[in-house]
């Protein structure tokens, strides 16, 4: 597996670890590794700042959406 792309905006850095915190607080496992191997479940109090570090680290993968052609019509 690779790393994900580095975020160099801000803007996006914070809309990624929001989606990734939203998926933690709904039960997904956490990515940062521990000791023992295994990743234990996320308290939901913390799911931001796990979902920051996961984010940091690259672990979570993004796609940027390609911008709507033509933009806005003019009348």
């Amino acid at each position: 597996a690779h790393p994900a792309p580095p975020i160099t905006s801000c803007f996006l850095f914070v809309e990624v670890a929001a989606m990734r915190a939203k998926q933690l607080r709904r039960g997904a496992m956490s990515r940062l590794s521990h000791d023992d191997g295994e990743a234990p479940r996320v308290d939901p109090h913390k799911a931001e700042r796990i979902a920051m570090e996961e984010v940091r680290r690259r672990l979570v993968l993004y796609d940027i959406p390609e911008p709507p052609r033509g933009g806005p019509k003019e009348s």
